[in-house]
């Protein structure tokens, strides 16, 4: 009996080591001839790309070991043009790779399928029961091939002994992906947002204790005159915009655009000479700009310019003051600045010379500042307006009232009958100081 059953154990063992063997040889093979190797060398590289990213390289071997397939394919060009960017990166994301996979296989079918055998339905590699099934029709008029919905542009472009590609205008998305997707993208759009406490201001530099990230186009964080304050010799790092090569603010080069249009302009000479000179005033205005503030600059022309007096420039930091006074916080333009005298009558624009502001009301269809006879008509309206800077120009030079009530008493004629003598007017004078506090160290023409 013993010896039977020995007798019986061996067969069983040769048929273990045949079944072992015939698995192993059933193991993929993929030649260069075969479908996947061509998609790799032809113009369907992005999807190759997106086919080993959702890791189904293995799998489609494995298929093509017991079935030919038959792939659908959109072209290079077809994906960078006809796909939603925003769809793109949902493909991409890990989290979405079920999504991927099946958005991948709705494309391949098992089964070798030509042009002379179109109008059918073919179960695909999707594993999706309601979207496992493509519909091939054939247009009655132009004879066009379509799957689905999608136009087949280039029918049997690539063909192997172990299957074929078809090219697509575009992808075929099945209903199940596109409810991941409306999924995904509606609960993004409806997250909580986790509450944050305020900005940290240090009371000792005016400025932030934590860095903080300020969306592009928001306004910043601390107001215009903390960031104006006494604070560190180095100024921060530009707030994120939309200008220059780094995606900053580069408020340097704004200002010295700004300088130069004016040159161009014509009648502003003056104004820009010292803007030129007073490098600590344009250092300023292009800080304020890269960190993502804006400006208003009030510019007088050279008329104006030209009726300052002496005693207006004597005091320390005159020319300094007078232009601070002469710069808004805000950005406006004529059609902003008009509309709202029109509509509020009088209307208060703070300066960057604290705690003085300019007025302004509408006169004679334009905008008016100032007061009597210190007023200036706004003049040359958008002279630059590039979304961060605005420059008008007007006809007159402007004080703070208090200033010019100060004027008026210094100009009353004393009890003795000696009138004081108001010194007369010389064109340039502002310059002429500027030029005198540079000394020596200034190379400019205008000075010398």
């Amino acid at each position: 009996m013993a010896s039977h059953s020995h007798q019986i154990c061996i067969p069983i063992l040769l048929l273990s080591i045949l079944i072992t063997t015939t698995t192993t040889a059933l193991q993929p093979q993929i030649n260069s001839n075969s479908v996947l190797v061509a998609l790799l060398d032809s113009r369907y590289t992005e999807l190759s790309e997106l086919i080993e990213k959702a890791l189904l390289l293995q799998t489609l071997e494995q298929t093509l070991t017991q079935h030919n397939l038959t792939i659908f394919a959109p072209t290079n060009q077809a994906l960078n043009h006809n796909l939603d960017p925003e769809f793109k990166l949902f493909l991409l994301e890990p989290r979405n790779l079920k999504s991927l996979q099946n958005l991948l296989l709705f494309h391949i079918v098992p089964s070798r399928i030509h042009s002379s055998h179109w109008p059918a339905k073919h179960k695909t590699l999707c594993n999706n029961n309601n979207n496992q099934f493509l519909s091939l029709t054939t247009s009655s008029n132009s004879n066009d091939k379509f799957v689905g919905r999608v136009k087949v542009t280039r029918p049997e472009d690539i063909t192997r002994p172990d299957g074929l590609i078809h090219g697509i205008e575009r992808f075929l998305i099945p209903r199940s992906v596109q409810e991941d997707f409306n999924s995904r993208r509606s609960l993004r759009s409806i997250s909580a947002v986790l509450p944050e406490g305020a900005p940290e201001v240090d009371p000792r530099t005016n400025r932030l204790k934590k860095p903080v990230q300020v969306p592009v186009g928001a306004p910043p964080v601390l107001p215009v005159y903390d960031a104006l304050a006494p604070g560190p010799s180095l100024a921060p790092a530009p707030a994120p915009g939309p200008g220059g090569p780094r995606h900053h603010f580069d408020g340097e080069s704004q200002v010295k655009d700004f300088i130069q249009t004016l040159l161009h302009y014509g009648g502003y000479n003056e104004m820009a000479d010292i803007l030129v000179n007073l490098t600590s005033l344009a250092s300023e205005m292009g800080r304020l700009v890269s960190e993502g503030y804006v400006i208003t600059v009030l510019a007088p022309n050279d008329e104006a310019m030209a009726k300052l007096t002496t005693d207006q420039l004597s005091e320390p930091g005159a020319p300094e003051q007078i232009m601070y006074y002469h710069i808004i916080p805000e950005y406006q333009t004529e059609e902003s600045m008009y509309n709202s005298v029109r509509r509020f009558g009088k209307v208060n624009y703070d300066t960057l010379r604290l705690p003085h502001k300019v007025v302004a009301e509408e006169a004679d269809g334009s905008v008016k500042f100032g007061k009597g006879e210190g007023s200036a008509y706004l003049f040359d309206p958008d002279i630059y307006t590039d979304g961060r800077i605005s420059v008008q120009g007007i006809d007159g030079v402007l004080f703070p009232v208090e200033e010019e009530e100060s004027k008026v008493v210094k100009k009353v004629v004393p009890t003795t009958g000696v009138s004081k003598v108001v010194a007369k007017p010389r064109r340039g004078k502002l310059m002429e100081v500027t030029c005198s506090l540079l000394g020596p160290f200034t190379r400019l023409s205008t000075c010398h």
